[in-house]
């Protein structure tokens, strides 16, 4: 009985009398905070730190090497809205994201699926498919910009031998940014790969005999009954991960077409870059990347969400 009135004074006394009472709890929250101080100051010192430096420079009318600083309020935003450029750039970008993520997340599942059903070579394809990777995308948009060359390219002379129209790939503003788009999808497809190969290994070995046994016995079934709905994890990180390199597409942008023809290039990163570093308008370029962030944050979730709820965590 005592024990019992004892439990249940304990239950009524406020927290910081039951603190006084295990000061044992106190020196372990204490040594939490200090073993977590660094990383909490990493933290601010190089993510939120200068996430909140520009969202607050965002409100103001600074420009790069200005004396003074003045407070604008939403005059960057008002004129974010009403520039033309602006809304192109974002229609190019989700062109661009609507082409290239599709893509190379179906030709990174089919290479992974190819490379585990096969018996000899599985090291030696991984590490050509992931080579694009590994290599220097400014290096090889070299490459890319003499095969899509209109006279000597090995596109246009692949096109002409089978009898289709060509043009200049990176000239034509119908179809610049889809030529980007190959060259996105080139590199992403061996990081998805990988990513899927890793997938696959962790799906029990087991289920694919219960479905043997249950009269799967084709790779079709096999595939559709085991293989995908066990890929739902990964296929959740690999959707996101591949969808966030396609937003910050930049480097072949600014090295094969600099925005162009007519602005048929020009995505948001870009336009970023041109307004804070070519322009030198630091605010209305700090504006632009916040939009930017809450555009990518918005839909990163919104992906995530749908695909969380049909993947299979087990």
């Amino acid at each position: 009985m005592a024990e019992g009135h004892a439990q249940a004074l304990a239950l009524t006394l406020p927290a910081s009398a039951q603190r006084q009472q295990h000061p044992g709890a106190v020196a372990e929250a204490l040594a939490g905070w200090v073993l977590a101080g660094p990383a909490v100051l990493l933290m601010w010192l190089l993510l939120l730190g200068p996430a909140l430096g520009v969202i607050m420079l965002s409100f103001t009318d600074w420009t790069f090497g200005a004396p003074d600083i003045a407070w604008a309020g939403l005059a960057n935003y008002q004129e974010l809205f009403r520039d033309r450029v602006f809304w192109q750039s974002l229609r190019n970008t989700l062109a661009y994201v609507a082409f290239t993520v599709p893509a190379s997340v179906f030709f990174g599942l089919g290479v992974a699926l190819l490379i585990e059903a096969g018996n000899r070579g599985k090291g030696l394809y991984r590490t050509l498919f992931f080579l694009p990777v590994t290599s220097t995308l400014l290096a090889m948009a070299l490459v890319f910009q003499f095969a899509f060359h209109p006279t000597v390219g090995l596109v246009n002379k692949a096109f002409m031998v089978v009898g289709l129209p060509t043009t200049d790939w990176l000239k034509n503003p119908d179809t610049a940014l889809y030529a980007l788009g190959v060259i996105g999808i080139w590199q992403a497809v061996g990081l998805n790969m990988v990513l899927f190969l890793a997938g696959l290994k962790a799906i029990p070995k087991d289920l694919y005999e219960a479905a043997a046994i249950d009269g799967a016995d084709s790779a079709w079934e096999r595939f559709r009954r085991v293989t995908w709905p066990m890929l739902g994890p990964a296929l959740v990180f690999v959707v996101s991960i591949t969808a966030i390199r396609s937003f910050q597409v930049f480097d072949t942008v600014a090295v094969l077409t600099d925005g162009g023809p007519n602005k048929a290039t020009s995505v948001l990163l870009y336009q970023m870059y041109q307004e804070g570093f070519s322009f030198l308008r630091s605010a209305y370029a700090a504006a632009l990347t916040c939009v930017f962030l809450a555009f990518v944050l918005l839909l990163t979730w919104a992906q995530t969400q749908l695909l969380d709820k049909r993947a299979h965590y087990g």
